[in-house]
């Protein structure tokens, strides 16, 4: 349904009171509709294990790697990230590279029950940041050749 709201308000985008807002029209259009809670799947849960998994692994990489997982965000938000957009943080950058590892070889990464002995045991291209960008699992900065602190 179309939304009308007091004190000048044009439109709003968001979950308020059971109901789900969304602008449209470039912020002329507000249209409302009842938040309904959506139904988890297998696939939720599987996604759900992954990423428990490699949050417990990123929390056992060394501090170094995680000072080059950082800067490699900051020169990834100044180089290949859009002004009116949100900066990736370090752990959503560290998943977009382990899901793109995972991809790379499915059949022998399990990220559901991948450890960090496993990453250094496979000398796996996620080792290093800059392993991980020549790999192509995150985007190219420049001097990411610099981020060589392994990951154990």
């Amino acid at each position: 349904m179309k939304v009308k709201f007091k004190y000048g308000i044009k439109t709003y985008s968001g979950t308020v009171d059971e109901m789900t807002y969304g602008s449209y029209r470039k912020g002329n259009l507000c249209i409302g509709r009842e938040y309904v809670y959506p139904t988890l799947t297998d696939n939720n849960h599987q996604k759900g294990a992954i990423v428990k998994n490699l949050a417990k692994v990123y929390s056992e990489v060394s501090s170094d790697y995680l000072a080059d997982l950082k800067t490699y965000g900051v020169r990834n938000g100044k180089e290949n990230v859009p002004r009116n957009q949100l900066i990736p943080t370090s752990f959503s950058l560290w998943l977009k590279m382990m899901f793109a590892w995972g991809a790379s070889d499915p059949t022998h990464i399990d990220l559901a029950t991948v450890t960090l002995a496993d990453i250094v045991a496979l000398d796996a291209e996620v080792y290093t940041i800059a392993q991980a960008v020549e790999a192509g699992f995150l985007p190219m900065v420049t001097m990411y050749e610099d981020l060589t602190s392994s990951i154990q």
